[in-house]
């Protein structure tokens, strides 16, 4: 059945099976913008990934709680006394169950959807954090923080492809960062509630979030481009309805899915043979090792050794302010820039964010080192320190130059570069290369600050990001306003370049 209204310009749709052309006369003297045309409704694509990145604030929560716990369960007061090793094991073991997770991870969400992954993965979180909040001993916080980094390794893949799949092209870029934002929300929770309460209960409540993550995944739809993939072509339909509503050219974006599938044979992967076949093509191995060299220079920059170690760092660095106020302080911003940094995504893309972030973090980091060199040799030679500001600054100015790029870009990409058939398990075997670079940064931070000392642990983040420039200049590519299928059919060849050729594309 067709049903026509009496605009001028027609756009046909699904509805209930039907194919539905709407008709739509521009507002006159309004000329419709270039490239609006057949947009779904963006509060629906929000809400969709604002629930599906709801779990990620877990990771930020898992970076932080060490952060703030682990003083508290170093002080003479404590019921549990933790030695030196035993707290860089506290900090890092979420790190080391993390790889775990993400590979589990994407191979669920290739078997059995991305929606019921994100609702298995809070299990883990949820009893990770109650086995914390009752630890009566080291052993029992090494269980719930390996619980609780294997939880943030599943819902890393999975949240991003998620919001990458049921997202259109001019939104994909700032909906991928969201992600981000959740990490820092969940690293400035821990900052905020770790300093006026004690660690136990900072982890009894950091339980609701999990919870409340799992209720909301229960209301959300499937992706479509998943369920094309296992040829369940009605509920895919469904589905974009319920996440793009009347507004969208739905019979037009179904049926660029549907060919792109048939032409290029995607067809859902049975046997080992076959999934080991296209995870070694070079479709998906060339944006793998692109993103897995990234994901080391971003936590070798010193990211998440400043995360985990903030309250030690800033004591460290001979200031005289007080160090959870500063702790909180960085997490705010981290905040307030992670959501700039989702905004300017949307703006100036991949490559110039990433450029900001190498140079800015790499110029922070050595100032810092510089100033920790002196800190050293005033403590030696028994002089007042000075200019106490500088490492301040420093710490902040990093934590806004990393947010703006280093950690939205990659995690977008993700979600972008990967093909269908094997996104989930690609993408869950990156979010492990990804933890595995954490892991290596932040347990092998206390040994390096032992060789090197604080300024030569430092000095090497620093030389690292300014060194990963060339890296990124040569083969980092710009998938800001291109289609999945025009990124996928980039890194198989099919194309030459992701470059637009049209000027009045739209932004992404």
């Amino acid at each position: 059945m067709y049903m026509y209204y009496s605009r001028s310009d027609s756009t046909p749709f699904i509805k209930n099976g039907a194919t539905v052309a709407i008709t739509k006369t521009p507002t006159p003297g309004k000329t419709p913008k270039p490239g609006k045309e057949g947009r779904g409704k963006a509060m629906r694509q929000i809400l969709a990934a604002f629930v599906a990145n709801w779990g990620t604030i877990n990771t930020g929560m898992a970076f932080g709680f060490s952060a703030t716990a682990l003083p508290q369960l170093q002080s003479p007061e404590s019921s549990i006394q933790v030695t030196e090793s035993e707290a860089s094991w506290i900090a890092s073991l979420s790190s080391a169950g993390t790889p775990i997770g993400c590979i589990v991870s994407g191979y669920l969400m290739d078997n059995i959807g991305r929606r019921m992954t994100l609702i298995i993965t809070e299990v883990p979180l949820i009893l990770g954090w109650i086995l914390v909040a009752c630890a009566q001993n080291v052993p029992m916080i090494y269980v719930g923080r390996l619980l609780i980094g294997f939880g943030s390794g599943m819902v890393g893949a999975p949240a991003r492809v998620y919001t990458c799949e049921v997202s259109q092209p001019h939104l994909r870029g700032m909906l991928g960062a969201m992600a981000s934002v959740g990490v820092s929300t969940g690293v400035l929770i821990q900052y905020v509630i770790g300093s006026v309460t004690s660690w136990n209960i900072l982890a009894g409540l950091s339980t609701t979030v999990p919870i409340l993550s799992l209720l909301g995944m229960l209301f959300l739809p499937e992706t479509p481009n998943y369920l094309l993939t296992q040829d369940k072509t009605d509920k895919a339909e469904s589905s974009l309805i319920k996440l793009r509503g009347s507004t969208c050219n739905l019979q037009d974006e179904i049926q660029k899915m549907i060919n792109f599938k048939e032409k290029n044979h995607v067809e859902p992967l049975k046997t080992p043979k076959e999934i080991i076949k296209a995870l070694l093509a070079p479709s998906t191995l060339k944006p793998f090792a692109i993103l897995a060299i990234y994901f080391f220079i971003y936590q070798w920059c010193g990211v998440n050794t400043i995360t985990f170690y903030a309250v030690e760092v800033f004591q460290a660095s001979g200031t005289q302010i007080d160090k959870y106020w500063l702790t909180i302080s960085m997490g705010i911003i981290r905040v307030i820039f992670t959501v700039v940094g989702c905004i300017l995504c949307r703006r100036c893309g991949r490559r110039p964010l990433t450029f900001v972030s190498a140079i800015g973090c790499g110029s922070t980091m050595l100032t810092l080192s510089v100033y920790l060199y002196y800190v050293q040799y005033w403590k030696d030679n028994h002089l007042p320190l000075q200019h106490s500001w500088i490492p301040v600054a420093s710490i902040f100015l990093f934590t806004i130059f990393c947010t703006l790029g280093y950690l939205i870009v990659p995690w977008i990409m993700i979600g972008e570069v990967y093909p269908t058939q094997v996104r989930g398990i690609i993408g869950g075997i990156t979010t492990c290369a990804a933890h595995l670079s954490i892991f290596s940064v932040v347990k092998t931070f206390p040994y390096i600050k032992y060789g090197l000392n604080d300024y030569g642990a430092f000095g090497l983040y620093g030389a690292i990001s300014i060194a990963g420039l060339a890296f990124f200049y040569i083969f980092l590519p710009e998938t800001k306003g291109r289609s999945l299928q025009e990124i996928e059919d980039y890194f198989c060849g099919r194309t030459k370049t992701l470059k637009k050729v049209n000027p009045q594309a739209e932004i992404a």
